[in-house]
């Protein structure tokens, strides 16, 4: 599953942090778990400290949202639910094979998991998941302000931010 929780660093949690205003140094600590925390009380969800899909969605953080087998709650619902699926919020292999069928009959790569590229040509998710959003999807392309950079070598080729994502403490 893609989430963020206390221990881990990378980019996505530079944009986390600055998202919430805190110290962008990539590292997740105590302090960027209490101010996630106190934003996920304020806006009704589970206020646990991890931060996955339907907190990033909440943020307006769709460039973090990736939906993989063992996702929970109200975005991967959403999904479902586009996909024709019984919505019980619970990313499962019934799941899996349905992204996999709707990104090979796109075109996309099929491999069962719902980032910002396959989330971005479903119509339920069209006002989340801007061009902007998959651009900045990619490894490589965001700065901890949010703002869109180059890529550091021209030509290669984009990989998902969460591949940056390295564990503090093992």
């Amino acid at each position: 599953m893609a989430l963020l929780k206390r221990g881990l660093s990378g980019e996505p949690v530079k944009i986390l942090q600055a998202k919430l205003g805190v110290a962008a140094d990539g590292q997740f600590g105590p302090g960027t778990e209490e101010a996630l925390k106190a934003y996920q009380k304020e806006h009704g969800l589970s206020a646990d400290g991890i931060a996955g899909p339907d907190t990033f969605a909440a943020l307006g953080l769709p460039e973090l949202i990736l939906l993989t087998q063992g996702s929970k709650g109200e975005t991967v619902k959403k999904l479902q639910t586009a996909l024709g699926l019984t919505a019980d919020g619970a990313f499962g292999p019934a799941t899996a094979k349905a992204v996999e069928a709707f990104q090979a009959k796109n075109g996309l790569e099929a491999d069962g998991m719902a980032g910002p590229v396959t989330l971005s040509k479903m119509d339920v998710f069209a006002s989340l998941v801007t061009s902007d959003a998959v651009a900045k999807s990619q490894a490589g392309t965001v700065s901890a302000d949010g703002k869109t950079a180059e890529a550091s070598v021209a030509g290669a080729p984009k990989k998902s931010i969460w591949q940056s994502i390295t564990e503090l403490f093992s």
